[in-house]
C-alpha cells in the first residue's frame, strides 16, 4: 500500500487529521489496532475548548456536537463551603467550552471518514515505523492475519503513550520530562441528571472532587484517591457519601444520587517527549505528551497538534516550503508546555497532597482567594481553560 500520510491511531486526533487532509485533497490511510466498536465506546475526555469545537465545525464534523453537546460558559470553584463561578465569556471576550464526549467525536469522524474519506482500517496493528529519518518512511502492520507495509511520504503517530511511533525516534535524540502524582481519580458514571449545570471543582481537606456530566441525564463525577486504589473497594454508598462531604456548601445545594454504571481509577501524571518530530515522523497527542485531567487539556492538545501538522503540510503543498513542517515540534511544544503548566497549577491548587502541612493548606486557600477576588487572576484561569491558540 502507498499513501501520502500514514496515520497510526483512530482516536479523535488521527480521525480529525484524516478529515482535515481529505478536505485539502491530501491522501491518507488510518490504521487502528482496535475494532470500531471499541473505539466508539472508549471513555476518555469530555470537554472541548472553543478552538477544538471551531475546528470540528470547520471540518464538517460539528453538526451533532452543536445539536447534542452542552455549551458551558463557566465553571464553579468550591472551597471552604463557598461557591464561586468563573464566567468565561465575560473574561475572555465570548469564549466558552463544549461538553461533548470523546466517544461522540469519534463516532462523528468515523462516519465521515467511511463515507467520504480515505481508507480507515480497523484491527490493523502497527508493528513498527521504519526509515523515519528518510524521505520514504514505512509503517509495518498486521491486518486480517497477515503482515503488510504502508509506504508513506509522512507518518503521524496518534497511537498514544504505548504505541510504536515514539519508539522510532532514536533515544539519543530525545529528552523526556515527567512527573507522577501520589494520587489518582476514582471516576464514576451515574444514571442521574447532573446536580449542577456547569462543572464544579471542589477543594476539600479530604481531597479533591469534580462534578461533571456526559449528558443532561448522565453524571460523571470524580474523587481524589490514593495512588494504586482499587475502584472495587469502594461501595456505591461510600462513593456518594464522600462526594457529598467534599461538595458540601453553606447554602441549600445538594447532590443528587443515582445508579452507578461504571467505576474506574485514573492515575495522574505529566509527561512530555521532545522532540515531537524525527525526519518525516510526527508525534501527536498522548504519543508525545500527557497531562493530568484537572485542566481538561488532553484531547484539546491532540487537536492542536494535528491542526498544526495539517496546516504545515498544506503550506508545503501550496508553496513548496517545508518551513512550517520543520517548525512542527517547536510550534506544538509552546502550546504543550503552557497546557502542562496550567494542568499542574490546577492539580496542585485543588488536590491535597499526602502529608500536606497546615502551611501548604493555607497556601492553597490563599491561591483560591486570589483567583476569586482578582479579575486578572480569574481571567488567566478562564483564558487557559477555554483554550490556547491552535498552531
Amino acid at each position: 500500500m502507498r499513501t501520502t500520510v500514514g496515520i497510526i491511531g483512530a482516536g479523535p486526533a488521527g480521525l480529525l487529521l484524516a478529515r482535515l487532509l481529505h478536505n485539502a485533497g491530501i491522501e491518507s490511510v488510518v490504521l487502528e489496532s482496535r475494532d470500531r466498536s471499541y473505539v466508539e465506546r472508549r471513555q476518555r475526555a469530555g470537554i472541548l475548548e472553543q478552538g477544538t469545537a471551531d475546528v470540528l465545525r470547520a471540518a464538517g464534523a460539528g453538526e451533532r456536537m452543536d445539536r447534542e453537546g452542552l455549551r458551558h460558559d463557566g465553571i464553579e470553584l468550591r472551597f471552604d463551603r463557598r461557591r464561586h463561578r468563573v464566567d468565561f465569556p465575560a473574561l475572555t471576550g465570548g469564549r466558552s467550552v463544549m461538553v461533548y464526549a470523546q466517544t461522540e467525536v469519534c463516532k462523528d469522524l468515523i462516519a465521515l471518514q467511511l463515507r467520504e474519506g480515505g481508507p480507515l482500517l480497523f484491527e490493523a496493528e502497527a508493528l513498527a515505523v521504519e526509515d523515519a529519518g528518510t524521505d520514504a518512511p514505512r509503517i509495518r502492520f498486521r491486518h486480517e492475519g497477515r503482515e503488510d507495509v504502508l509506504e508513506c511520504a509522512y507518518v503521524v503517530g496518534c497511537d498514544g503513550f504505548w504505541g510504536v511511533a515514539r519508539k522510532a525516534i532514536p533515544a539519543a535524540l530525545t529528552q523526556v520530562f515527567e512527573r507522577t502524582y501520589p494520587f489518582g481519580w476514582l471516576g464514576i458514571l451515574a444514571d442521574v441528571p447532573p446536580s449542577h449545570d456547569e462543572l464544579v471543582y471542589a477543594r476539600h481537606d479530604r481531597g479533591f472532587a469534580l462534578l461533571s456530566m456526559r449528558s443532561p441525564a448522565v453524571s460523571r463525577l470524580y474523587l481524589q484517591v490514593p495512588d494504586g486504589t482499587d475502584a472495587g473497594t469502594w461501595s456505591d454508598e461510600e462513593i456518594w457519601d464522600e462526594l457529598e462531604r467534599r461538595f458540601e456548601t453553606a447554602d441549600d445545594w445538594h447532590l443528587e444520587r443515582g445508579p452507578i454504571t461504571q467505576k474506574s481509577v485514573t492515575p495522574m501524571r505529566s509527561y512530555v517527549h521532545e522532540p515531537m518530530r524525527h525526519g518525516r515522523l510526527f508525534l501527536a497527542g498522548d504519543a508525545a505528551h500527557i497531562v493530568p485531567p484537572t485542566g481538561a487539556k488532553g484531547l484539546n492538545l491532540a487537536v492542536g497538534d494535528v491542526v498544526t501538522f495539517a496546516r504545515a503540510l498544506i503550506h508545503r503543498q501550496e508553496t513548496g516550503s517545508a518551513e512550517l513542517l520543520d517548525a512542527y515540534s517547536a510550534t506544538c511544544l509552546r502550546r504543550v508546555w503552557q497546557a502542562e503548566r496550567f494542568s499542574y497549577d490546577m492539580t496542585t491548587l485543588l488536590h491535597r497532597a499526602p502529608g500536606a502541612t497546615p502551611f501548604e493548606d493555607r497556601l492553597q486557600l490563599a491561591r483560591l482567594e486570589r483567583i476569586t477576588s482578582s479579575r486578572a487572576a480569574e481571567t488567566d484561569l478562564a483564558e487557559a481553560y477555554t483554550g490556547f491558540p491552535l498552531g
